[in-house]
């Protein structure tokens, strides 16, 4: 006789674990079926496909299935910065990498409307999404990163020239996507404190915020302004990232610092919020950013700064939760 409990291996196999609970008593199997994001007639064909199944088990005679449809919104962080050029993009990515590696749900939202770069990053550039029930369905990466841009929507090489409305709509539809099985989303948010700050804030409230600079005085005063707007929204800061932060000579190892040093350590200092990490300012991080081959996905030394910063942001993200 097959034992029940290998009979409920199978169902939550076939329902890819929608399964959250089932009794048999007297010939009866009751099982409670997650159905969300499912259209009427998916769910239809499941529960007729879980009832043939149960039903070829020889202590079930009959199968009943309560249907439940919670809706599960991610969790919001967003990684922000002053002003452009800071390698925002980039620390996007390997946060997202990082963090999947450490074990998190995470998918990833290019929100730059205008000048979306995470196709490049992740190597999904020219791929389309399909949508079910006026909703996206995120695109999976070659790493296997969920993920959505603007840049999946548009022509390559479209110049969009959108005002603010539209370009908040866009962005509702990157957000509001099906992102089934992803507990956290990392958002590239786009340079400034524009219109799409203001609507993450008001519309897509984060449940905290990362923000990117150079150790550059002036790179520095613009964190500080991109990090006024969050905390006046009552939007946590869960650190500053100090990005570019020296660079070694391949040829003799000397260490330079382009953009300074220590900058970005001293503000999160004086504005009394936790210091990340550093990134250098590494060749090797810039060519397989455009190769589509994150460093945080492999092992080299180029890898270790982003674990390191998706260690703590994880952390943060367990206090918050409990």
């Amino acid at each position: 006789m097959t034992d029940i409990n290998t009979l409920s291996d199978r169902l939550s196999t076939l329902s890819d674990g929608r399964i959250s609970m089932s009794r048999l008593r007297d010939g009866v199997l009751t099982l409670v079926l997650d159905v969300s994001d499912l259209s009427a007639e998916k769910r239809d064909a499941l529960s007729a496909e879980i009832e043939r199944e149960a039903l070829t088990h020889p202590d079930v005679e009959q199968v009943r299935i309560a249907q439940t449809a919670e809706k599960h919104e991610p969790l919001i962080i967003a990684v922000a910065s002053g002003k452009g050029g800071v390698g925002k993009s980039t620390v996007s990515t390997n946060l997202a990498v990082a963090l999947s590696r450490q074990g998190v749900k995470v998918g990833i939202v290019d929100a730059d409307i205008y000048g979306p770069s995470q196709p490049r990053l992740l190597a999904s550039e020219g791929e389309r999404p399909q949508a079910e029930e006026k909703q996206l369905i995120p695109i999976i990466s070659s790493i296997g990163l969920p993920m959505l841009s603007m840049g999946h929507l548009a022509k390559p090489g479209q110049a969009i020239a959108w005002r603010g409305p539209m370009a908040a709509g866009a962005l509702g539809q990157l957000l509001e996507a099906k992102w089934r099985g992803v507990d956290v989303l990392v958002v590239d948010m786009p340079p400034g404190t524009g219109d799409i700050q203001l609507t993450m804030i008001q519309k897509h409230k984060p449940a905290g915020v990362v923000v990117v600079s150079t150790p550059q005085d002036l790179a520095l005063i613009d964190a500080a302004r991109a990090v006024n707007l969050f905390e006046q929204a009552h939007v946590p800061i869960i650190g500053l990232i100090e990005n570019m932060a020296g660079y070694v000579c391949p040829h003799c190892g000397e260490i330079s610092d382009p953009f300074g040093a220590g900058g970005a350590e001293s503000a999160a200092g004086v504005m009394k919020m936790p210091f990340l990490g550093r990134i250098p300012l590494s060749i090797a991080i810039r060519i397989a950013s455009d190769s589509g081959t994150p460093p945080a996905a492999g092992t080299s030394a180029e890898a270790e700064p982003f674990m390191q910063i998706a260690a703590q942001v994880k952390a943060w993200l367990n206090n918050r939760t409990g």
